[in-house]
């Protein structure tokens, strides 16, 4: 019998955290539906809507589910008309990961791009992507893979090829000057599968600012909590685009940028931003939210921003 949010108490826990309007309204928590990809039973949090305009594909970052994207912006965007469908990716959430497999970073941006082309061959609704995280910069990867969508949006864009991102969002100097390496090293034999615990090779405690709800956060196995196999943290560190930013043709970006985010604060996303020549570039500040933004008036600013964008570019007929 699959795992369901129904009976995992602690994003209830975490809910408390957040501002009563963003609360789920009772009777109307997203439906939970799975996705077989690759021998992966893959969870979705979706709020279907037949009438909406617009699909939005929300994904989480390392220290997140699916379920906490839909708690920030999943449901307040569904209450705008918007269909929206948070996606919970292997070794994330409730997704069931086949059995033997070990996954790498390159399955996330495959499947977010399958799960595209899956999407569209129910209906040719225009689709945006939202990224929470390493999540921005999926976004930026999977449209480069599927150019098929129509906007990205991400909370952060992590160039990990850049040695100064590699140092300020990994736990210690040592884990980036010397930890990376030894990754590498390791994913190449028989050690591929063992696990590290995310809050040994991150920051992971700047994920949120309140103390009490990090706690939350961090005894959550299925996010903030969890461990991930040396094979993925390679592969994440190591993963290029199918094209550099500089070429990329897709879509608009826009950045929303918490303004106290301790892990991966403006100046680091710059620099990614900067090489996009092609697409427009936004950017908006949440002010006094940190890096899974639990604070107003930054969230309200987060979804009045994303839902302006995604009215914007659906709406356009935007080509390079």
């Amino acid at each position: 019998m699959a795992m369901t949010y129904s009976n995992e108490p602690v994003w209830r826990e975490m809910q408390a955290f957040l501002p009563v309007d963003f609360h789920f309204r009772e009777g109307h928590e997203p439906t939970e539906e799975w996705w077989n990809w690759r021998g992966h039973k893959i969870h979705l949090d979706s709020y279907r809507n037949p009438r909406a305009e617009v699909k939005v594909i929300l994904f989480h970052g390392v220290g997140t589910n699916g379920r906490q994207i839909s708690m920030i912006l999943g449901a307040p965007l569904a209450r705008r008309g918007y269909e929206t469908i948070a996606i919970d990716m292997p070794e994330y959430g409730m997704t069931e990961v086949a059995e033997m497999a070990i996954v790498r970073y390159d399955d996330w941006v495959q499947a977010g791009s399958d799960l595209i082309d899956a999407e569209l061959a129910r209906d040719d609704r225009p689709i945006v992507l939202y990224g929470l995280s390493a999540g921005g910069m999926l976004t930026y990867h999977v449209a480069a893979l599927n150019k098929k969508v129509k906007g990205i949006v991400g909370m952060t864009f992590l160039d990990t090829s850049s040695r100064r991102v590699r140092d300020e969002t990994s736990l210690s100097l040592f884990m980036s000057r010397v930890g990376g390496p030894m990754l590498h090293l390791g994913a190449r034999t028989p050690l591929a599968a063992m696990r590290m615990p995310m809050k040994l090779a991150s920051k992971m405690h700047t994920l949120v600012n309140n103390p009490a709800a990090l706690k939350v956060w961090l005894s959550d196995k299925r996010s903030a909590g969890n461990a991930m196999t040396l094979a993925f943290l390679s592969s994440y560190l190591a993963y290029r685009p199918v094209s550099e930013p500089e070429a990329f043709d897709v879509c608009p970006v826009l950045l929303t940028q918490p303004a106290e985010d301790r892990w991966t604060p403006l100046y680091l996303s710059e620099p990614f931003l900067r090489r996009l020549k092609i697409v427009p570039v936004k950017s908006v500040m949440l002010e006094q939210a940190g890096h899974y933004p639990l604070e107003q008036p930054g969230l309200s600013q987060m979804v009045e921003a994303i839902d302006a964008f995604y009215r914007e570019v659906a709406a356009s007929s935007w080509r390079s």
